[in-house]
């Protein structure tokens, strides 16, 4: 009888998953345990701009390191784990082999099982979580993505995108045209006027375009207009987001608005669209930044989600099957 009590104690118990991510500069390992992120440890590597090699060899020298502190700050062991969660793609594809190669080794070495996750998708669900949304819009931007899109049977579906280069890369690019490290330091510069310099606009249908507004940015800068140029492309390049996420808002008809991605985290963004949706009278929320950059969090989560939904049993992958998927578009990912 008591070993009766005992097999059903273990049935409830919640599972833990552990996630992992390095789909582009940050190698992260994240687990969740109660449906909540008990640890979401990281090790990143950025030096104006990412060298995939360089990169791919930092996540691998830092993995053992990044793991044992995951699992230390969980307070679990290895052998407590129920399932793996792996970033399959979209990304890098020298960055994505590590987290590809660390769940084959953990489905053979380990016997866990093993399921791949969409990172964007990843980004749009920790971003539920946090900000307790159900059925919201969802505007994803990063270095790689810019999207606006919707759930529906299961699936993101994108009414929107970007049509050449995505935000994130971007800024990037022109942070490092003109002697700054990222796109972090074009908000720093941004905040220090409000000289407009007027830059092209792109907008169209619900899809946009930055090339453009790049090329001419950089024609125009010299050593005493960084300010102003930085401030100018935030302003333009995040108008013309506003513009696309509130045409889809007057298509869809939601009531939620979120943004998730690593240019989530800039401000001036969160304000404008905060601003955009008080005037239509919809909610707007954003998670914390630090599940906003890229994290093994957010992976760990989506593989929660699936055991939680009884899909990751038949998600899961044989050791031959864990591979990654550098072009995985957001709405191949079902959940």
């Amino acid at each position: 009888m008591a070993r009766k009590n005992e097999a059903k104690k273990a049935t409830k118990r919640e599972p833990i998953v552990l996630g992992i991510e390095s789909t582009a500069h940050t190698l992260g390992i994240g687990i969740v345990k109660n449906g909540k992120v008990v640890a979401n440890e990281k090790s990143m590597l950025f030096e104006y701009g990412i060298h995939p090699r360089k990169t791919a060899d930092h996540h691998a020298n830092v993995f053992s390191e990044v793991l044992d502190s995951a699992l230390q700050k969980a307070k679990v062991k290895l052998k407590d784990i129920d399932l793996v969660a792996f970033s399959q793609g979209p990304g890098i594809g020298p960055c994505l082999r590590i987290s590809t190669i660390a769940a084959r080794v953990l489905a053979i070495q380990y016997d866990k099982p093993v399921v791949g996750v969409n990172h964007c998708v990843a980004h749009i669900e920790i971003s539920k979580h946090f900000t307790g949304f159900e059925d919201p819009l969802v505007l994803y931007v990063s270095g790689g993505n810019t999207q606006v899109l919707v759930k529906e049977k299961g699936r993101y579906l994108i009414l929107g995108e970007t049509l050449d280069i995505g935000i994130g890369n971007m800024l990037d690019n022109f942070a490092r045209s003109v002697g700054l490290k990222n796109a972090r330091e074009v908000e720093q510069h941004a905040e220090r006027t409000n000289e407009y310099i007027p830059l092209p606009y792109s907008v169209k249908g619900m899809d946009a375009s930055f090339s453009g507004m790049l090329t001419q940015a950089q024609k125009l800068w010299n050593r005493r207009n960084t300010d102003e140029l930085c401030y100018s492309m935030q302003e333009t390049a995040y108008a013309s987001l506003c513009e696309i996420t509130e045409r889809a808002l007057a298509l869809t008809g939601k009531r939620e608005v979120t943004i998730c991605g690593g240019v989530a985290q800039n401000r001036r963004l969160q304000k404008m669209l905060n601003e955009m949706s008080s005037e239509w009278n919809c909610r707007f929320g954003v998670a914390p930044n630090e599940f906003n950059a890229d994290n093994g969090g957010m992976i760990a989560y989506v593989g929660y989600l699936l055991m939680k939904k009884g899909k990751a049993k038949k998600n899961a992958l044989k050791p031959n099957e864990i591979l990654p998927i550098p072009k995985y578009r957001t709405d191949q990912f079902k959940i």
